[in-house]
This record gives C-alpha cells, structure tokens and sequence, in this order.
C-alpha cells in the first residue's frame, strides 16, 4: 500500500467490497477455524455445529460477493478472478460446511476436510492479496507513465 498511497487509483472504493474485503474475511476465518480447534470443547459435535455454520455462513458471503463483482464498474474480472475470489472460496465454505455432516459418522475424515478447506481459503486469500497489490502497483505506474508522456 506504501507504494501506491501517493495515486490512488480512482473509484477504487468500488471494488473494495468485492475484492479486498473477502480476502480479508477468508484469512480472518482461517485465524478463527485455527483458534476455534484449540479450544477444549466438550464434544465433537459441539466444534463440528459452529464449524458447520461458519461454513453455510461462509458460502452465502461468497454468493454476496460474487453479485459485488459482477456490479462493480472499476474493473472486468477474468476467469483467474472468478476462480480465487468466487469459486474456490465458495468450494472451500462448501466443504467446511460437509465437515460437520461428516464428523456425525467420521470425526477423523471431518478434520482432514475442515483442514483443507482453512488450506484453500489461505492458499487463495494469499494469491488474491497478491494479485490486488500487483495489481495497484501495475495500474499506478501505467497511469504515471502515460501522464508523463
């Protein structure tokens, strides 16, 4: 952000509900999943209740999301786009959600699916936070190139 707090691009406040926000929501889950699993609950189906609504809770916040996108002006999404910020995320709630349906029979299989599921939400926030910073950075010096010009 240092790098292009001198030329903010303009209507970038647009996007931000659809592209940094979730970004900041899915690491922000990854955090919360992480320090939910180390606490001492009395079952398994009490963490595999909170999990399961974190998941359903999850992938209705993607579907949002994805409407966000499609409304904002500031910039088209490509394929890549639709990928990391809407369907892998959405996977990933999907499959946090079948976790607490799958702990009911297979306790051992249910943490291997809420671990993987964290994995991609981190895996693709990280790429997202990436992608939006080169992102800014690429956009700032074209438009300073083009100004200077």
């Amino acid at each position: 952000m240092t790098l292009i707090a001198d030329r903010p691009l303009p209507r970038a406040a647009e996007a931000a509900p659809a592209f940094s926000t979730p970004t900041i929501v899915h690491f922000s889950v990854v955090l919360l999943l992480s320090a939910l699993l180390r606490a001492p609950w009395d079952s398994v189906m009490a963490i595999a209740d909170v999990t399961g609504l974190i998941g359903v809770a999850g992938a209705a916040y993607v579907l949002v999301t994805a409407r966000r996108v499609r409304r904002q002006t500031v910039y088209k999404p490509d394929a890549e786009d639709w990928m990391f910020h809407i369907l892998l995320p959405f996977a990933a709630y999907a499959v946090l959600a079948g976790s607490a349906f799958a702990a009911l029979s297979d306790e051992h299989d249910a943490l291997f699916m809420l671990g993987g599921a964290a994995l991609l939400l981190l895996f693709a926030g990280i790429h997202n936070a990436w992608d939006a910073g080169a992102y800014h950075v690429l956009s700032n010096r074209n438009t300073r190139d083009r100004d200077a010009s």
